[in-house]
């Protein structure tokens, strides 16, 4: 059986992928995953035999989505890893923008050497499966696994013994080699590709450009949780100034602002009229609430539900844990007529 890789993504969905893809209809073939993050529920849903189109705003994860959901058969070789590794450090873009920001300058240095190589890879899926595992080399190295704590804090965490002291951890994975890391991820990440004998597809795009091109049966929607830890453009985008070797900028269409979120909500939800099945997450701690949810959902179905399950991410608190709940909306699209009932239905599993 294949096993969806190490990612360590913000928000992913990797421990109820399983679940959330129980609940699709069974007349269902085709998946629209149109926030695809860490793709783990892509990956459970191209297992299950779904053609499963993904898209993402970040490049990382469209790299991502194109190693291990479009990518079918493409594996990196020994010699494709000595070739990533070969050669001698060099300052690049990432030493004159980053160093002592997110990492030291020595390993700056080997990035900027690694990512040159990338380029000297003989397709394009190779490129992303290597992009993939240098995100995950990179997040390893990298305290709490996101990009968005300041140098000091970094340097702190970093020091095993200050670590230990504090914490009783030495953290010694965080001072690993750059190669140590990939060394330990590219067979998992090699073995977790396989062909499901269906035209998966990678995009990277903003959602809004997409929704008039892609059909499909399915449409599924997991957008960042409004109120929680949701800037995947902090936390992540330093990896997309690495693929990109520039400066990037925020995206707009984030709905991550509390003052604009119900209007992009509506607006998204307005626009799906090419998905007959419509699945949101979201969660208990989020804004817009479930009943605002389900309010503007109804604008556009009289089929919506409501399942939900308990869900603990890794990066609440332990109070926090205790009360955590997901929502999975539910829509079967249909236009309502004029004054026709409107209903749901809340089911806890």
């Amino acid at each position: 059986m294949f096993k969806y890789p190490k990612v360590n993504y913000i928000g992913n969905k990797e421990k109820i992928a399983k679940w959330i893809c129980d609940q699709f209809p069974s007349d269902a073939k085709t998946l629209f995953d149109a926030f695809s993050g860490g793709c783990s529920l892509s990956y459970e849903a191209k297992f299950k035999g779904f053609e499963v189109y993904t898209n993402d705003i970040l490049k990382i994860n469209y790299h991502i989505a194109k190693a291990l959901i479009q990518n079918n058969s493409t594996v990196l070789s020994k010699e494709d890893v000595e070739t990533i590794f070969s050669g001698e450090p060099f300052e690049g873009f990432m030493f004159k923008n980053y160093s002592e920001v997110f990492f030291f300058p020595e390993e700056c240095k080997e990035l900027d050497l690694y990512r040159a190589n990338i380029e000297k890879l003989d397709s394009e899926i190779k490129k992303s499966i290597a992009f993939a595992l240098m995100r995950r080399t990179m997040i390893r190295k990298m305290p709490y696994s996101r990009f968005n704590i300041n140098w000091e804090k970094i340097k702190q965490l970093r020091d095993e013994e200050y670590s230990y002291e504090k914490y009783k951890r030495k953290r010694a994975y965080h001072n690993e080699s750059f190669k140590h890391h990939f060394l330990q991820n590219v067979n998992d990440y090699n073995n977790a590709i396989f062909n499901n004998s269906k035209n998966n597809v990678a995009y990277n795009d903003d959602i809004f450009n997409l929704l008039d091109h892609v059909k499909a049966d399915i449409i599924y929607l997991d957008p960042p949780y409004t109120g929680t830890m949701n800037n995947y453009f902090g936390f992540y985008g330093l990896i997309d100034d690495y693929i990109s070797m520039s400066k990037t900028a925020p995206f707009q269409n984030n709905f991550i602002d509390r003052k604009t979120v119900s209007s992009l909500f509506d607006k998204l939800f307005s626009k799906l009229s090419n998905f007959k099945y419509w699945y949101l997450s979201y969660n208990n701690s989020s804004f817009p609430t479930k009943d605002e949810l389900l309010y503007l959902l109804n604008k556009y179905s009289s089929n919506v539900k409501v399942v939900e399950r308990k869900h603990n991410y890794k990066i609440t608190g332990k109070e926090r844990k205790e009360v955590n709940k997901e929502y999975l909306f539910i829509v079967e699209n249909q236009f309502k007529e004029e004054n026709k009932e409107r209903k749901y239905a809340t089911t806890e599993l």
